[in-house]
């Protein structure tokens, strides 16, 4: 039983680990992750696709050109096509993520291309890289957009320069141009933005960005006025040539002072000034504020026109902005308002140091006779202005006011009108005298005078006076003949009367010294008369006493009673 037999030994096979995918597929999995990485980095880079429309697509190419800002790329262009009206050009641009808070509806986009802009030559570095478009973006808050359309020329600020925009009112625009520099005391302080016309296109408003901090020193009361181009003029000292600088004279340009105490707060954004032909305009209307004034001439104001002058004493305070008829039915007449406007502190400048309000001392001087007159500067223009004189001696009148607007009595008297005025009077009465009246009464007064000298009585007078110019001459003759022994005696008798003169002095001289003030028989004299004049009067007092007692004689003189 011990020889069991034993089961055989079943061999075990080996079991060995085998790998699922092979070596060769590693390759094209990483490729797969880096492709799928790229894809994904590039779509988280991505920002919005915009559309903007050009007038024209000159310089750019899609695929190629680019969007930047400050040089930064912002996105690539991608097509461009031709509006369905043909009137642009749209370019269709993929942008940046970085690009999408920057696109509002305050950016600004342009194809940057080499050109002369503002007087700058800008753009030079697309000559080697290529036009590409150009964005600026703003720190202000906007609503997202993604449709726009591109400007023409580059903005003339970037979004960032810091500074304040007024508005300028001009008549006239000038030689003054997008990107014209604006100067303060000769540093260039800032640049005109744009322009826009006014109501009923009566002016144009100039927008001037002036940069911090020159801003700061733009007051209510400041002057702007126009430095284009070239001022000469002759002074007693020569030939004075001025302009503000080369760059304005090609472009043209605006400056502005204030005056060094200013009166008012620092202009706010927008403040409106009116702008000046020119700096000595600006000075001589002076800083301040301004009044509206009115006069109503009841003649003719022939030759004065809207911003005509206004003086005071020959110097300029205002111009003239409006003047037109008007009829008024209570008097039944027709008067021309003269509307103009007054620099106040040229005019009642001793108000600002007295308090008083403006107009109470234009109605001051105003009682004291102050009176507008029309005046022609220049008899050969013909071209008037408005004078404010002191007329003493016109009718007291009083200033009237029409809610802003100071109205001024009116004076037709002032200047060459009345000379011309005169002038008309003096024809007046010289076409008043009557001319034939006088030839006639000239020419009768004629004939008697000929009458008189070709008359037989003239002619007997002149032969009579022929005859006495004979005898005349006939005794002269004999006088000369006569006289001649008497005039060889004339130096003996000279000589005699000499004598004789001084003979008296002599016997003047005695009887002085005999009988004159300091000699011993005047002085007795003296002595003399008031002893005469004594008994003179002892003399009337005994007559006297007679006439009233004559038995005094006899009985004497008794001192009883009053004699």
């Amino acid at each position: 039983m011990t020889d069991q037999i034993q089961p055989a030994k079943v061999p075990t096979a080996g079991v060995h680990s085998r790998r699922r995918i092979p070596l060769v597929w590693i390759v094209p999995i990483l490729t797969g992750l880096i492709a799928a990485w790229l894809a994904w980095d590039t779509f988280s880079k991505r920002g919005p696709t915009i559309t903007i429309a050009f007038e024209t697509a000159a310089g750019l190419t899609a695929g190629q050109s680019q969007l930047k800002y400050r040089n930064v790329v912002m996105g690539t262009v991608k097509t461009i096509a031709v509006a369905p009206d043909l009137s642009r050009v749209l370019v269709t641009v993929e942008t940046v993520r970085e690009a999408e808070e920057l696109l509002t509806d305050k950016t600004i986009f342009w194809v940057v291309k080499p050109q002369l802009f503002a007087g700058n030559v800008t753009g030079l570095d697309t000559l080697l890289s290529g036009s590409y478009i150009g964005m600026r973006p703003t720190t202000e808050k906007g609503k997202p957009q993604r449709s726009f359309v591109g400007n023409h020329d580059p903005p003339v600020l970037q979004a960032s320069a810091k500074g304040t925009t007024f508005k300028l009112a001009t008549k006239r625009l000038g030689s003054i141009s997008l990107g014209s520099p604006i100067f303060f005391r000769d540093l260039e302080a800032g640049t005109v933005l744009g322009w826009d016309v006014g109501d009923l296109a009566s002016d144009v408003v100039i927008h001037a960005f002036v940069r911090d901090p020159y801003d700061k020193y733009v007051h209510e009361d400041s002057s702007f006025w126009n430095a284009s181009g070239l001022q000469v003029k002759l002074t007693a000292s020569g030939l004075d040539v001025q302009f503000e600088s080369l760059r304005a004279l090609l472009l043209g340009g605006i400056a502005f002072d204030t005056p060094t105490h200013p009166k008012s707060p620092v202009a706010a954004s927008h403040y409106r000034f009116p702008l000046y032909a020119s700096m000595e305009v600006a000075k001589s209307a002076g800083f301040g504020r301004q009044l509206q004034m009115v006069s109503n001439f009841e003649g003719s104001v022939a030759g004065l026109a809207v911003g005509a002058d206004v003086t005071l004493y020959g110097l300029k305070i205002g111009e003239v902005t409006d003047v037109r008829l008007v009829y008024e039915p209570k008097k039944d007449r027709i008067v021309a308002p003269v509307h103009y406007r007054v620099e106040a502190d040229r005019v009642i400048g001793i108000s600002a140091t007295q308090g008083m309000p403006p107009g109470v001392l234009a109605e001051e001087m105003v009682k004291r006779g102050l009176r507008a007159t029309l005046q022609a500067p220049s008899l050969i223009t013909g071209q008037k202005i408005v004078a404010l004189e002191m007329m003493p001696d016109a009718p007291p009148a009083d200033l009237g006011r029409d809610g802003d607007v100071y109205i001024v009595p009116a004076y037709e008297v002032g200047g060459f009108d009345s000379i011309t005025r005169s002038a008309n009077e003096l024809l007046s009465k010289i076409n008043r005298i009557d001319f034939d009246r006088i030839g006639r009464s000239i020419s009768g007064a004629a004939q008697g005078l000929d009458d008189t000298i070709n008359g037989p009585q003239l002619k007997k007078t002149l032969a009579a006076l022929e005859a006495a110019m004979i005898d005349v001459q006939d005794i002269a003759r004999k006088l000369d003949k006569d006289a001649s022994p008497a005039l060889k005696r004339l130096p003996e008798i000279a000589a005699q009367f000499q004598d004789a003169i001084t003979k008296a002095n002599r016997l003047i001289g005695s009887v002085d010294q005999g009988y004159g003030g300091s000699s011993k028989f005047h002085r007795d004299l003296d002595r003399l008369i008031p002893q005469l004049t004594d008994t003179a009067r002892s003399i009337r007092a005994l007559a006297d006493l007679l006439s009233r007692h004559p038995e005094a004689l006899i009985k004497g003189r008794t001192n009883t009673g009053k004699e």
